[in-house]
């Protein structure tokens, strides 16, 4: 491969499915990861080093909302730090695709840090909360603990999910070769609320402290409810496949 339009060329041709993706990251993460992963081609980095970038773009972004006082200007420094970070968590798998040089350790990695990120992001506007906010009563800092719980289990349920449906060795039905499920726009603007780039937005309100509570608190319910959608779904999935046994 030569030059970076050209990289870029093969990187388009090496995405993963659409299927179940909100209109951001198809749109707007997995673009802008496709720059990253073009540029550290580039220059020789590898999929790890991008996947450590990206954490070291997120944490620092994370620690600025726990350690920092709350101001427009932070709040645009933490937007980037986070966004930044999703686009370089988004280049690392292209990167992978395009280089053969994916493995176990990468996707290990990978999975580590989405983790850390998402327990320590909430756990950073706990702390903002308690130091910064002038709450108007103390049972605000049961918010970010019971998001921190909603992302969590979400994240390790899903994870299951998707490695125990490999284990079962059964194509979801409808889905044989060739019948490739066709890519529902209606879901992907539906699935926007629970995209991690559309809850980076959040904090560009950091400077307003109302604002971002109620905009906190805001998605906090919406990604609760699609928990409860989620889990039905894939408890619902996993024991077709068994009755499919």
């Amino acid at each position: 491969m030569g030059n970076t339009g050209t990289v870029l060329r093969e990187l388009r041709g090496a995405q993963k499915t659409a299927k179940g993706v909100s209109l951001y990251s198809r749109y707007v993460n997995r673009p802008a990861g496709r720059v990253f992963a073009a540029g550290a081609y580039r220059i020789g980095l590898t999929p790890n080093q991008v996947t450590l970038l990206s954490a070291a773009f997120t944490f620092t972004a994370i620690a600025s909302v726990a350690l920092v006082r709350p101001s427009s200007g932070l709040a645009v420094v933490v937007y980037a730090g986070l966004a930044i970070g999703f686009a370089l968590d988004s280049a690392d798998g292209q990167l992978a695709r395009l280089t053969g040089g994916g493995g176990p350790d990468g996707e290990w990695l990978d999975h580590v840090v989405d983790c850390a990120k998402m327990i320590l992001v909430h756990t950073a506007v706990l702390i903002s909360f308690q130091r910064f906010s002038g709450l108007p009563g103390e049972g605000w800092l049961l918010l970010p603990l019971g998001f921190l719980f909603t992302a969590v289990l979400t994240f390790c349920a899903g994870l299951l999910r998707e490695q125990l449906g490999k284990a079962a060795a059964r194509p979801a039905a409808g889905t044989g070769p060739g019948t490739a499920a066709p890519v529902s726009r209606l879901r992907a603007v539906v699935l926007l609320p629970a995209d991690y780039g559309v809850f980076c937005l959040v904090f560009l309100l950091l400077g307003d402290r109302t604002a971002f509570r109620v905009g906190y608190a805001a998605l906090a319910a919406v990604h609760a409810l699609f928990l409860v959608a989620f889990l039905a779904k894939w408890f619902r999935e996993l024991r077709a496949l068994r009755t499919a046994d």
